[in-house]
């Protein structure tokens, strides 16, 4: 089915089944209830989940076929963004001339950038990329502002020309849209004390999400993806037999670069707002720990990662103090405030320690990320239905 086989067209399905659902399986808990802090079922998380999910499916190409480690991978999603913003300020809100062309721009920087990197490998190529992109913030941050609007970034204005737009009626920017559709729309289903949003942005991301995700898998399972395995596995050997894999690294490259431009395009679909943080060094590194948390290599591993630190980083991060206190209310004064004094250092604005240390938990125990921890589990209850004890066997 769709060129893929029984066991990769499954996994497609459950990944589908997750995006489409996500407003239902990330709201777990009613309303008003003391467990709602940790509902994730809004529209900005969800965009985010699905957009930084293409961003690690992209770096995954990359990292996890070939090996080659990118510490700049922000650089093209910053490109991919401010394609697309441009594209909304000169051409049209619509959001699908402004995702094209942020993986067109975003595919052809990681192409000059690729052909100069990759001249070097290890550790040298990784300090290349990395001197890229933030050669690429300075530039977005300081020096071209009339392009990237500097420190204060770039967003719509009424006054943009907008070629393709009407003039606007009611004196308001016009916000992002697809054929009139607008990204911010949301629609709320009351069941109970449960509710459940359905936004139109999200459901554009995750669409392209599990087209970006069905990409990755024809990659993964194509002869090229036998020769990126090949050149991961042992690139030397592969020279000595008269192969060049160059050719085939340089074009993994690109099309990681373009992937991350595509989730930069999202990104600007959904908020309309670009600023050049989005280039700088801690959101490349932000990438390698979605692929390695998740698990580098694998197809879904990279999905996983994202939506995980995605999720802590924005429900983590708001717990605070006085929701502590609601917490452990229950307990005495004084062991109230001492586990609220033990714990708030692992919330809030100290979430890093927490990922910190389960990265920690996962690179040492289980190097396979979150994927080998799956199939752990998977491994250990199809041994126990496989090997029933039986009743009447006598103990020896």
């Amino acid at each position: 089915m769709l060129g893929l086989t029984k066991r990769d067209f499954s996994l497609l399905i459950v990944v589908a089944i997750l995006a489409l659902a996500a407003p239902f399986i990330l709201n777990p808990f009613p309303e008003g209830s003391g467990m709602a802090q940790f509902n994730g079922g809004y529209p900005d998380l969800m965009q985010r989940l699905v957009i930084f999910g293409i961003f690690a499916i992209g770096f995954n190409i990359l990292f996890g076929l070939t090996g080659y480690l990118s510490f700049g991978h922000a650089a093209f999603l910053g490109v991919g963004s401010y394609a697309a913003i441009w594209m909304m300020k000169l051409l049209t809100m619509n959001v699908i001339p402004a995702i094209l062309v942020s993986v067109i721009v975003a595919g052809a920087f990681s192409l000059l950038v690729g052909w100069i990197s990759l001249r070097r490998s290890g550790i040298y190529f990784s300090i290349l990329t990395l001197a890229f992109a933030q050669m690429s913030y300075a530039l977005a941050y300081s020096v071209l502002t009339p392009i990237t609007g500097g420190e204060t970034g770039l967003q719509p204005k009424l006054a943009d020309p907008r070629i393709l737009d009407s003039a606007s009626t009611d004196g308001r920017t016009p916000s992002a849209n697809l054929f009139g559709l607008d990204m911010k729309a949301s629609t709320d289903l009351h069941i109970g004390d449960w509710v459940f949003t359905f936004n139109a942005g999200y459901y554009l991301a995750a669409i392209i999400m599990l087209v970006a995700f069905y990409l990755s898998i024809r990659i993964f399972r194509s002869p090229f993806g036998m020769m990126l395995r090949a050149v991961k596995s042992n690139q030397n050997r592969m020279n000595y037999t008269g192969l060049n894999s160059k050719p085939y690294t340089l074009a993994a490259f690109v099309i990681s670069g373009m992937y991350a431009g595509l989730a930069g395009g999202l990104l600007v679909a959904m908020d309309t707002q670009v600023g050049a943080e989005r280039m700088f060094w801690t959101a490349s590194g932000e990438v390698v720990l979605m692929t390695i948390l998740g698990g580098a290599g694998t197809l879904i591993g990279p999905v996983l990662g994202a939506g995980f630190i995605k999720y802590m980083e924005n429900i983590v991060s708001k717990i605070n103090e006085s929701v502590l206190e609601q917490w452990f209310s229950f307990l005495p004064d004084g062991l109230t405030d001492f586990m609220v004094a033990l714990v708030y250092p692992f919330v809030g604005k100290g979430w890093h320690l927490t990922l910190g240390l389960l990265f920690m938990l996962v690179v040492i125990f289980l190097p396979g990320g979150l994927v080998e921890g799956g199939q752990r589990i998977a491994k250990l209850f199809r041994r126990e239905s496989a090997d029933p004890k039986s009743s009447d066997t006598p103990a020896e």
